[in-house]
């Protein structure tokens, strides 16, 4: 499966043939198209100032129908949905991969882990973000909500084993003003039109909060 991110083949869609053969429609493999809408959406997400996401504006850049999406997503909330499981997984499994041989990821590589993710890929920071889920179903943004209380639950196991003397309402503290320092960057990342790096000053910034 291609990255979400990587849109380098959606575009090539048409085989090459000589001049006077009508260029056929190049059949995509089981499974490549619904990454490829993802992809897609991912791409109009991530423009500094979005368009509005319309199923017919996707089906025109995929050069396919509408009735070509729905056999692979039945709404546009499907699609948005599948956007979320894939930053669930990718990100946890990035913050999993930190704590690879430790007691467990720490509180500032589970930050730093979110925040790099959302600057490599802004199309997707906007939906962590919930701008791009506005007007859309309520359950987008219950399932975005609770991804960051999950992430806002590893902080505060993170926290309390570095600190194991503390108190448990330290420890959830800190996990709080933490995911709210997150959400913060994320916002003004996404809402500046990415103007501004979530990870700009990220090391003395982390520093200081850790030390509270």
């Amino acid at each position: 499966m291609y990255p979400l991110n990587d849109l380098s083949h959606v575009s090539s869609f048409h085989e090459e043939t000589a001049p006077s053969v009508p260029a056929r429609r190049k059949r995509p493999k089981p499974g490549e198209r619904r990454v490829q809408i993802l992809q897609v959406l991912s791409s109009v997400l991530g423009q500094p100032t979005p368009e509005r996401i319309t199923t017919a504006g996707l089906a025109a850049r995929l050069q396919v129908s509408e009735a070509g999406l729905y056999r692979h997503f039945a709404s546009k909330a499907q699609m948005f949905e599948a956007l979320i499981e894939s930053i669930e997984d990718s990100v946890l499994a990035q913050i999993n991969q930190t704590g690879a041989g430790e007691a467990g990821p720490r509180a500032g590589s589970i930050v730093t882990t979110v925040l790099e993710y959302c600057e490599r890929n802004p199309g997707l920071a906007r939906v962590m973000a919930g701008d791009a889920l506005v007007g859309e179903h309520e359950r987008l943004q219950q399932r975005m909500t609770q991804f960051f209380n999950k992430l806002e639950t590893m902080l505060f196991h993170s926290l309390r084993a570095a600190a194991p003397f503390a108190s448990d309402f330290s420890a959830q503290l800190n996990a709080s003003i933490l995911i709210s320092f997150m959400a913060g960057r994320l916002q003004r990342f996404t809402r500046s039109g990415f103007q501004y790096r979530p990870t700009e000053l990220l090391e003395p910034a982390l520093r200081k909060l850790l030390q509270m």
